[in-house]
């Protein structure tokens, strides 16, 4: 495929994630009837009736110790706390894991639709586009939810996982050739990104001069040259590819949709699409890159590179657990003011589950990491994303690709210097520079 501009592409991924939002997915549990932490000093009626205080999750204080927040929010408010995801727009912050359990299992009660909700939301609000309604599983409800979120399964669970071994690998070879000769990469840019859009790409069946028309008009939204201009260069790109595999369907996610008896038209194919390069490449993108980041900071993993004792396996399940890539989302809407633990939650302001809060719950985590997949990383319930399993599998064949060809690669930078991109849903580094002996180019089969 065409690679977009290295300039752009922080640009390009910042608009997949705000155009869209995340599938999250992690087995049934069943949680118990009571969900107060009786641990919890202070309890509070309502977010609305505390003493004004919210927590800004869109702030860089933040994203610079998120962990240090949540373990303050816990102290303070318990498992429901009283947050702002831009200014001027509250939200409920759900960071008690058996509460989560019990909303995300209860779409009767918190419905994801934010029709009601956004009708009081300013049009330039910068989170409007990541909540607002679209005609996909993640924004509906009741049939309508249904239809699309039976499409979406049957086209991704499709997918073949062992094919995907070999596709990894050879974009991987291409992308790491790019950079290999040079000494040293910035891995956000010049290889999660390019890696993670391709391999989508791929299982989309997306032609490269169409992907490349839609990363472009992604980045000139976000550089705020020919805004316009980039957005109908987006759905131009998608409505291409609908009617390209109209005409000649392949084995590939695309063609799945559009043979679904859902029947979906051209418009809400699009709209599944947009989804697809959202969830797919963000968070895809952010877990390559904070196990990364993990492996080459923690000595328990940065021995592992050169032979340590532990795996890319037990990397990826650390920091699903500790630092997932979506930190707050699984977003509802509560169609009336609703009681759950004491706390008066009110009707049609968003309800969000913190994977990472609810993750570093002390009534759950054992601080054992390996093999355990009790975190909410992938989510669960009716709005579960069936993709968990092919997301994993490109982050770790993708880290092991990259750590195979450049076994002496270190930070650039002290670990302490990386610095993590603000936003109230992903956890996110900026950059991650690396340095490496120069190699030579690997052969691509």
């Amino acid at each position: 495929m065409t690679e977009p501009r290295a300039a752009r592409t922080d640009h390009v991924v910042e608009c997949l994630f705000l155009l869209e939002s995340r599938l999250l997915t992690t087995p049934h549990f069943q949680p118990p009837t009571s969900t107060s932490d009786p641990g919890c000093p202070i309890q509070h009626g309502s977010p609305i009736d505390t003493d004004g205080h919210r927590v800004a999750l869109y702030s860089e204080a933040f994203a610079a110790d998120p962990h240090h927040a949540y373990r303050e929010m816990r102290r303070r408010y318990g498992p429901l706390v009283p947050v702002e995801l831009a200014p001027d727009v509250p939200a409920t912050l759900v960071i008690g894991y058996y509460t989560a359990l019990r909303i995300l299992h209860d779409p009767e009660h918190f419905p994801a639709d934010p029709r009601t909700w956004q009708k009081n939301i300013p049009g330039e609000c910068p989170i409007l586009p990541m909540l607002e309604w679209r005609p996909n599983a993640l924004r509906s409800a009741g049939l309508e939810h249904l239809r699309y979120r039976q499409a979406t399964v049957a086209a991704i669970s499709e997918v073949d996982l062992h094919a995907m071994h070999a596709t990894i690998e050879q974009i991987a070879i291409s992308v790491i050739n790019a950079f290999c000769q040079d000494g040293a990469a910035e891995l956000i840019s010049q290889y999660a990104f390019p890696l993670t859009f391709a391999v989508l790409n791929a299982i989309l069946g997306c032609p490269p001069d169409i992907g490349q028309h839609v990363a472009t008009g992604m980045a000139a939204i976000f550089e705020g040259v020919n805004a316009a201009k980039g957005n109908a260069m987006i759905t131009d790109a998608l409505f291409n590819l609908v009617q390209t595999k109209r005409k000649e369907p392949g084995d590939d996610i695309t063609s799945r949709l559009l043979q679904h008896p859902a029947a979906l038209d051209d418009v809400e194919m699009i709209h599944q699409l947009v989804t697809m390069y959202g969830a797919g490449i963000e968070p895809t993108q952010n877990l390559i890159v904070n196990t990364l980041r993990l492996m080459l900071t923690d000595h328990r993993f940065a021995g592992g590179i050169l032979g340590g004792s532990l795996s890319t396996r037990d990397a990826l399940d650390k920091v699903l657990f500790s630092d997932p890539p979506g930190a707050n989302y699984c977003v509802s809407y509560p169609k009336q003011p609703i009681l759950i633990d004491s706390v008066w939650l009110p009707a049609h302001q968003p309800v969000v589950i913190s994977m990472t809060g609810c993750n570093n719950d002390p009534a759950i985590n054992t601080g054992e990491y390996t093999d355990n997949r009790a975190h909410l990383a992938w989510s669960l319930g009716p709005h579960a994303c069936p993709a968990g399993s092919a997301a994993y599998l490109i982050a770790q064949d993708a880290i092991d690709q990259l750590l195979d060809a450049l076994p002496e690669m270190r930070l650039a930078v002290a670990a302490q210097d990386l610095v993590w991109r603000p936003g109230p849903f992903h956890r996110a580094l900026v950059s991650l520079p690396v340095v490496f002996p120069k190699s030579p180019p690997l052969t691509v089969f």
